[in-house]
């Protein structure tokens, strides 16, 4: 095998077709390991709401680390719009992170994968679709998603300068994992699972009306997030292209 190389870095992405089909297989899958855990939750544990916490967190932290080293050599595994965002802006000058044609692309693979991850565990658990009657939108709240979003961010962006995707996805998982219980909003974190997370009336869900603001709060703790990476790692813009690890080049035999 023979690997192509270029002078453009962005050359030896894999196609952005296969970058953007993992990137909705991937946050599908995650959406469906956060629903579908919280209803197995719910069913297996009635009423215990911390052990139902627990099963969730579980699950999810393991969900996404495996997820991240099945597919993040060939997207990065964003599975998350705050970080594709957050790729472009940090790597832009450097032409090291996303490229501004493949923002919307990832973007669109998110949110749908997400409401498609949704549909996958209700089916699987008989649980019709339904708007969520979770509200919570509290100031708390609040506050919780741009804490958990801000210090994704800053993970993300600081494990890749090491390059050791192993390490990243493993660290990722952790945190999310721990992020369900440090915060009051139990860590979304993500706006893509955020608007899936809408069409579950599960232990999972969240209102339609507390969606808004959830997003918008995870998108300042994602500036709050790379304001603080460009503080503490001033040239880590200059691996933004191997967030959240790094993708496989192409090859030709």
């Amino acid at each position: 095998m023979k690997t192509i190389t270029r002078s453009n870095p962005s050359a030896t992405r894999p196609h952005v077709l296969r970058r953007v089909a993992a990137e909705f297989v991937g946050t599908g899958l995650l959406v469906t390991v956060v629903v579908g855990s919280g209803i197995a939750a719910q069913r297996l544990s009635p009423g215990d709401v911390g052990l139902q916490l627990l099963e969730n967190s579980v699950a999810t932290a393991l969900g996404l680390t495996v997820l991240i080293l099945m597919l993040g050599p060939v997207s990065g595994a964003h599975f998350n719009p705050v970080v594709s965002l957050a790729d472009w802006l940090a790597g832009r000058r450097e032409g090291a992170g996303l490229p501004l044609r493949d923002v919307a692309p990832y973007l669109a693979a998110q949110v749908l994968g997400g409401a498609a991850g949704t549909l996958l565990a209700g089916v699987m658990f008989d649980a019709a679709p339904a708007l969520s009657g979770h509200d919570r939108a509290t100031g708390g709240h609040l506050v919780g998603e741009l804490v958990a979003t801000a210090g994704l961010v800053l993970l993300v962006f600081a494990l890749a300068r090491a390059g050791n995707g192993s390490v990243t996805a493993a660290a990722v998982g952790a945190y999310i994992g721990a992020a369900y219980w440090f915060t009051s909003s139990t860590s979304f974190a993500n706006p893509a699972v955020t608007i899936a997370r809408m069409f579950t009336d599960t232990f999972a869900g969240i209102a339609p009306a507390s969606v808004a603001p959830f997003i918008l709060a995870q998108l300042v703790g994602g500036a709050l997030g790379l304001a603080m990476l460009l503080v503490f790692y001033p040239t880590a813009a200059r691996t933004a292209g191997d967030v959240v690890v790094p993708t496989q080049p192409e090859t030709t035999s």
